[in-house]
């Protein structure tokens, strides 16, 4: 249900208390005292038939009694009352609970739900401590201390752990917007707080610690928008791979599902660290240095040990140190003496005075791509509060170049303050330094991810679709799942993939010559059964076979193998392939399979036979295009080698990514692609080609865009319109069409922007057009018509857009035509568009709200069929109309008793 109703929960006027008590040490009593001695300025009303007041106040002993119905309630009753207090509650006009109540069965929580969902209220819990919103000095918990008010919104799935984190960091000073249990989250989520949190003006970043995820698409589709606006922040519980043993493929093995959610989290924008206490320092780091860079780091230290520890640390977080150019070296070598370290990290000797401090930082700032780490241990030579008040000027710039680390407590107590209240992030250690810098630049990668939105259908590979669906439907056909491996490959060559030459033979060492012949000498021989899947592990493969006497050997010692191995096993006959011999190769893997709550999944890794002992595998989400492809590559450790080392050519990456798009391309396709696998797929500087491939089918049609968490880019929605003799492009917004964007809102008149959007201002943010065009299909539409320019560009002539609220019942529109095309029919055309898509996703109704004076529109909208009257939440505005048309067709009694 998204974010309906949670103002009701967080920024209540009124909350009651159900099994508000005077018993020591009973959940009622003591959320009862929580919300008393908090500091909360609306109306508080404890609810218990056993009493007359409690502390003072007036107790009520029903919803009925209260005096109104709280925005509120808190319910910390027997499990058996909960579903009738959920009904009363909801038919009095409450719409938010929080369920402190454990125990409920599932009968109990349905039952519950579904009372609930009658009247939209917002269910907290059950089973939970609580909440905490400290600037409303709102503590409608029952954890043992309260909040600090602050910038921090943290959620938990686990009770236990918020009433610790509560006491960590009270320790610690660290202050919160939100605390939030969320219990068993019958209803609020985690995609729920996502939606909230994320546009929250209070809340500066969001620290989630996850268990589980269910509805992964609505998780997606909340924390990419939140990402957007601020750094979120998962600690994420359970990195099991228990239960992968059964899978048929490598991938299927490899694929665990904490390494999905590792990729999920990346293609979301979102940072993962593995403790709590990372929690917080990526939280200050990104907070304060977001806007830093993040390619390279130099250490500057008045401390050789110092830098080393440093250096240490950098090398196992994968942290490129900056190498000091010839230029960079010459301005060192100017201020600093004779004997300073010369490289990166760059000690500039303990005895170091103040301004060698400041001229040694005032060298490095000539290098903008790099941050630095300063790292500072005390002396007798100089105060060091001296050293940080004369270093304010340039680490106080914006953004932000440098981070903190002065070494010590007492003596560095005064300058490291003075950095903190300058903005500079601050560390303990060297190493938790460099750790926090490792943070920023997952995080900028999660960044990069988070604004790409692909099609499901590449444009670069033609996939023979009808040649796919023979080939799947007969298999399936035939009651196997598994495909052989020549159905195997002509499966990848119908996608467009290069695999190489296979010839199916019978079990005869006469045929195997005679097509060994044919190809040519050195071959690979394999069996070929429909009940053997991974053929090396029964001596089903053998390679570099030479001459036809080696091949007849061959054939007898490998059914004599799988013979006694696999007795079972149905042998069909062999495989025969020539030997592919490609110089500067490596052997690589690429899979798919399909995760229970991600849905669809693609592999990348080094391949071969000890492919799952390697473990060297980055898996993402699809849909994929050539950037994700390229950063999925870079995640692995094979990436080094394949970008080249020596005089080994650089493997042909481009390539190897358009294997990947392919396979994205499959998922999206074939619903009935349980698991793939590529392994070894070939790669060198001259291209990639598939030596062998696996293939698990499923009638249950687990693949297919519909499955994605990530819904593509829709293309089968784009068309093309002749407007004024030439053609128009109507299609879905894309993240790449920003600057296009704004250069049309540039072009529209100032009272053009007033009557559609209700301000009047020409510039928009960076931040405002991102929202604008980075937007989720699953929750919104904007429809753009654009045509050709003459430079060979394209530009934006108007744009529709509408956003669907949870239920997927009332959409919200707008539109707008560039100001010189008004009245071209352009605004009626965009219109339709939208209106036929909403019918088509089954959205019941479409609004808008338009300014009184906006003649034209409210005449397009009443051509469109649209009813107007005053607006239903504020029927005393007269300066705007509601307009709404009913988008499904009416049911008449009669046709449904038909």
């Amino acid at each position: 249900m998204s974010i309906r109703h949670l103002d009701a929960l967080f920024n209540p006027a009124s909350v009651a208390v159900f099994g508000a008590s005077m018993r020591p040490a009973s959940v009622g009593a003591t959320v009862w005292r929580n919300l008393l001695i908090g500091g909360f300025a609306g109306a508080l009303y404890p609810v218990n038939p056993k009493y007359t007041e409690i502390e003072g106040v007036q107790t009520y002993a029903s919803v009925a009694a209260l005096p109104q119905a709280p925005d509120l309630a808190v319910i910390c009753t027997p499990a058996a009352t909960v579903v009738r207090l959920i009904k009363e509650l909801g038919a009095r006009g409450t719409r938010a609970a929080i369920v402190v109540t454990a125990g409920l069965s599932a009968a109990q929580k349905q039952a519950m739900l579904e009372a609930a969902r009658v009247h939209t209220l917002r269910i907290l819990g059950p089973n939970c401590i609580g909440m905490l919103v400290p600037h409303l000095g709102l503590n409608a918990s029952f954890a043992h201390i309260g909040a600090r008010q602050g910038e921090l919104a943290f959620v938990s799935q686990s009770g236990a752990l918020v009433t610790a984190m509560l006491d960590w960091a009270g320790s610690r000073g660290i202050g919160f917007s939100h605390f939030v249990s969320l219990g068993e989250r019958a209803d609020v989520d985690f995609g729920d707080m996502l939606d909230y949190l994320g546009s929250d003006p209070k809340t500066r970043s969001i620290l989630l610690y996850i268990e589980s995820v269910e509805d992964s698409r609505k998780f997606m589709s909340a924390a990419r928008a939140a990402a957007r606006n601020k750094p979120v922040i998962v600690v994420k519980a359970g990195r099991s791979t228990a239960g992968q043993a059964a899978a048929a493929s490598h991938t299927g093995a490899l694929a665990g599902s904490d390494a999905v959610f590792d990729a999920a989290i990346a293609r979301a924008g979102m940072l993962r660290v593995d403790t709590l206490h990372d929690l917080f320092l990526a939280a200050e780091t990104l907070a304060r240095f977001r806007d830093g860079p993040s390619g390279r780091l130099i250490v500057l230290t008045n401390g050789g040990g110092a830098g080393v520890m440093a250096a240490d640390a950098a090398a196992t977080d994968n942290i490129p140190l900056t190498p000091l150019d010839n230029g960079l070296l010459a301005r060192l070598d100017a201020v600093l003496p004779a004997h300073w370290s010369h490289a990166n990290p760059v000690d500039i000797i303990g005895d170091a005075p103040v301004q060698r401090y400041v001229d040694a930082l005032e060298a490095l700032s000539h290098d903008s791509e790099s941050a630095v780490l300063f790292i500072h241990a005390p002396t007798a030579i100089v105060p060091s509060l001296e050293i940080a008040q004369a270093l304010l000027p340039q680490v106080g710039t914006t953004p932000q170049r440098v981070l903190g680390c002065w070494l010590g407590d007492t003596a560095v107590a005064a300058a490291r303050q003075t950095f903190r209240d300058a903005g500079v992030p601050d560390f303990n250690t060297p190493e938790e330094g460099v750790r926090a810098f490792s943070f920023l630049r997952t995080f900028r990668l999660h960044q990069e991810e988070l604004l790409q939105t692909p099609v499901a259908r590449s444009a670069t590979r033609a996939v023979d679709l009808p040649r796919i669906r023979a080939l799947v439907d007969g298999v399936l056909a035939s009651g196997r799942e598994l495909l052989t491996e020549p159905e195997a490959k002509d499966f990848l060559a119908a996608a467009g993939l290069p695999v190489v030459p296979t010839r199916v033979v019978d079990a005869d060492a006469a045929e195997a010559q005679a097509a060994a012949e044919a190809m040519g000498y050195p071959v690979a021989l394999k069996i070929l059964s429909h009940a053997i899947t991974h053929k090396s592990d029964v001596g089903g493969v053998r390679l570099n076979i030479g001459s036809a006497a080696e091949l007849a050997e061959a054939c007898a010692a490998m059914l004599a193998r799988v013979g006694e191995l696999r007795p079972d096993a149905d042998v069909q006959g062999f495989t025969v392939q020539p030997m592919v011999r490609k110089k500067h190769a490596h052997e690589l893997i690429v899979g798919a399979s399909v995760d229970p709550v991600f849905g669809p999944v693609i592999l990348f890794g080094a391949g071969g036979v000890a492919v799952e002992v390697l473990a060297d595998r980055a898996l993402a989400l699809p849909p994929l295009n050539t950037p994700l492809a390229l950063a999925q590559i870079h995640r692995t450790r094979i990436a080094k080698l394949l970008n080249g080392y020596r005089d080994e050519p650089a493997a042909d990456l481009d390539g190897i990514a358009q294997v990947l798009v392919a396979v994205s391309q499959l998922l999206a396709e074939v619903p009935e692609l349980a698991e793939l696998d590529i392994n070894p797929l070939l790669a060198n500087h001259e291209g990639a080609v598939a030596l062998d491939a696996r293939v698990r089918l499923s009638a249950r049609r687990p693949a297919g865009a519909a499955h994605f968490a990530i819904l593509p880019y829709p293309a089968e929605l784009i068309e093309t319109w002749t407007w004024r003799e030439q053609p128009v492009v109507l299609r879905p917004i894309r993240p790449e069409d920003e600057a296009q964007h704004r250069a049309f809102l540039e072009r529209l008149d100032p009272e053009d922007i007033r009557l559609r959007v209700f301000y009047s201002r020409r510039s928009i943010e960076h931040s405002e057009l991102a929202r604008l065009t980075q937007i989720d299909y699953a929750r919104e539409m904007a429809f753009i018509a654009t045509r050709a320019t003459p430079e060979g560009g394209e530009e934006t002539l108007g744009t529709v857009r509408a956003t669907v609220d949870p239920d997927d019942h009332t959409a919200e529109f707008g539109v707008i035509v560039r100001s010189d095309l008004k009245g071209s029919g352009l605004g009626h055309r965009l219109m339709n568009k939208m209106i036929q898509y909403l019918r088509a996703r089954g959205t019941q109704r479409l609004v808008g709200t338009v300014l009184r004076i906006n003649r034209g529109m409210l005449e397009l909208a009443h051509t469109l069929g649209f009813q107007e009257s005053d607006s239903p939440s504020d029927p005393g505005d007269h300066d705007t109309r509601f307009v709404s048309l009913d988008l499904q067709p009416t049911v008449s009694p009669d046709d449904r008793s038909g």
